[in-house]
C-alpha cells in the first residue's frame, strides 16, 4: 500500500497530475480503503473525504460519504474501532456525496438501547433538503449531463437522484461549539459553493475540516447548473482558516495536507484566486461592459493556475464570472437581442437558410473540427441541430465534434456536459431529457 504522506508531498509538489491521474472528485486513493492518519483519526476517501474522530468519549464522523458508500465506511469504522459508540456527525453541507453515511450506525445504536447519534448542520441545510425534493427531476437530468463520461450510452448515462434526506437534529447560525470527550469542535458557517457550508476547527488537534471550501482544484464556485454561490465570502472564510494554523487539514475533495505553512499556502492562494476573479469581473461590470466582454477580458494570474491545487480539474475559471455576474448582476447579460429573443430553433432555422442550406453549415461545422476550432464547431453544429432535430447526419457530425470537445477538457464539469451532448446525439437527440 502506497505512503500517504509521501503521496500527498508527491502531489503537493505538482508530480501527480489532479486533472487525469489522482482526480480530486472522481480519483481514488487506496481503493477506497480507511486509513488512520493521525492517531484517534480515520481517513475515508472515494468520491468525498469522510473523517471519523475518537475523542476519547465516543466518535464523531465529520460528513459521512455517498449512499453507495454507507456499508464501506460502516465496516472501516468498526474494522477500526469496533465498540466506540458514534456520538455526533456534522454534515459540511447538504450535497449528496457528504450525507448517506448515517444509517448503520443509527440501526445499530437502535438495536444496542442507544440513543441515536445527533447530526449537527447549518440552519439553511433543511430548506436545501426541501428544495432537492421540490426539483428531483431536474437534479437527475442536470447530474446526468454533468456526469457524463466519453463513450457513454444513453441507457447508462442517466443518474439516480435521491428523495429523502437525513435532516441535522441541531441546526445553528454563524458559529457553534460542541465538546466531546476531550476535543471541542468549533463549526462555522461561511456562504461559499453552498449557503449552509460548515467548516470544522478542532484547536486541541490543530485539525481543519473545510468541507467543499477547499477541493484541491479551482473552487466549485461557477458550477454552470447549479444555484448561486458565493465567491467573496468564500475567500473570506478561506483567510479565516489560514489564520488558524492548522497542522492537518482534510479537505472535502482530494488528499489530505499536512504542514501548517502548507495550509496556509494553500488556503491563501484560493483567496486570492476567488477574489481576482470576483475583483476584476466587479470592475468590468463597472465599466458598463457585457457578460461577454467580462468573459473574455478578466485573466487569471499564472503564478495561481500553475499551483497543484488549482487547476481546472473539476469547475473552471471562466464559470466563476458567470456567478459573480449572476450575484450582481441579474440574468441579463447586455446584449439587447437577447432580451425576448426568438425561440433558438426559428433563429437556428433563419441562420440555416441564409447559410444556402443544411448541408454548408454541416460542412463548414467539419472544417472547423478538422482545423481544431471546437468552438465555432459547436456553434454551427449545435444550430443544424435545432433547425434539423431528426437528421442522422446532423446528430453523427455533432455527436464527434462533442466528444472531440469533451476530450479537450480539463474541468470534468465540463466533459461531463460535452460528454452527455455527444451520447445524446447518438441516440438521435439533442438532449436525452429535452428532445
Amino acid at each position: 500500500m502506497p505512503d500517504l504522506r509521501e503521496f500527498c508531498d508527491r502531489m503537493w509538489r505538482g508530480e501527480i497530475d489532479t486533472v487525469r491521474e489522482l482526480h480530486p472528485i472522481i480519483g481514488f486513493w487506496n481503493d477506497g480503503e480507511a486509513e488512520e492518519i493521525e492517531e484517534g483519526l480515520l481517513y475515508y476517501k472515494t468520491v468525498a473525504s469522510v473523517s471519523t474522530i475518537d475523542t476519547g468519549d465516543g466518535l464523531v464522523m465529520l460528513d459521512t460519504g455517498t449512499e453507495y458508500d454507507t456499508e464501506r465506511i460502516y465496516e472501516g469504522v468498526r474494522d477500526w474501532r469496533p465498540s466506540a459508540e458514534l456520538q455526533a456527525a456534522v454534515f459540511s453541507h447538504h450535497h449528496t456525496d457528504h450525507i448517506f453515511g448515517m444509517a448503520p450506525f443509527e440501526q445499530e445504536a437502535a438495536a444496542k438501547g442507544r440513543s441515536l447519534p445527533t447530526v449537527y448542520g447549518h440552519r439553511s441545510m433543511p430548506g436545501h433538503f426541501d428544495r432537492y425534493r421540490r426539483t428531483w427531476g431536474y437534479n437527475r437530468a442536470i447530474n446526468s449531463r454533468q456526469r457524463a463520461r466519453p463513450g457513454m450510452s444513453a441507457e447508462s448515462g442517466q443518474v439516480f437522484w435521491p428523495n429523502e434526506f437525513r435532516y441535522p437534529d441541531v441546526t445553528f447560525d454563524n458559529k457553534l461549539r460542541v465538546s466531546v470527550g476531550d476535543m471541542t469542535l468549533e463549526l462555522s458557517n461561511t456562504r461559499g459553493e453552498t449557503e449552509d457550508a460548515v467548516w470544522v476547527w478542532i484547536p486541541e488537534r490543530k485539525w481543519l475540516f473545510p468541507g467543499d471550501l477547499f477541493i484541491w482544484a479551482v473552487p466549485n464556485a461557477g458550477n454552470p447548473q447549479k444555484v448561486q454561490r458565493w465567491p467573496g465570502e468564500w475567500a473570506a472564510g478561506l483567510r479565516q482558516m489560514a489564520g488558524k494554523g492548522a497542522e492537518l487539514m482534510v479537505p472535502g475533495h482530494g488528499l489530505p495536507i499536512f504542514g501548517a505553512d502548507r495550509i496556509a499556502e494553500a488556503l491563501t492562494d484560493t483567496a486570492d484566486l476567488l477574489e481576482h476573479i470576483e475583483s476584476h469581473t466587479l470592475a468590468l461590470m463597472n465599466e458598463g461592459y457585457t457578460l461577454d466582454r467580462v468573459l473574455q477580458t478578466v485573466e487569471i494570474p499564472k503564478r495561481l493556475t500553475d499551483k497543484p491545487w488549482l487547476k481546472s480539474a473539476f469547475d473552471r475559471p471562466e464559470f466563476i464570472v458567470h456567478n459573480v455576474w449572476r450575484l450582481y448582476g441579474g440574468w441579463y447579460e447586455g446584449e439587447p437581442d437577447r432580451l425576448l429573443p426568438a425561440p433558438r430553433a426559428a433563429e437556428a432555422a433563419e441562420w440555416v437558410t441564409l447559410a444556402g442550406g443544411l448541408g454548408w453549415v454541416l460542412d463548414r461545422a467539419r472544417t472547423h473540427l478538422q482545423n481544431g476550432d471546437l468552438e465555432l464547431a459547436c456553434h454551427l453544429v449545435e444550430g443544424a441541430a435545432l433547425a434539423a432535430p431528426s437528421s442522422p447526419d446532423v446528430h453523427t457530425l455533432r455527436a464527434q465534434v462533442y466528444d472531440a470537445r469533451a476530450e479537450a477538457q480539463d474541468s470534468s464539469m465540463a466533459r461531463g456536459i460535452f460528454s452527455f451532448a455527444a451520447m445524446s446525439s447518438r441516440d438521435g437527440k439533442r438532449d436525452l431529457f429535452n428532445p
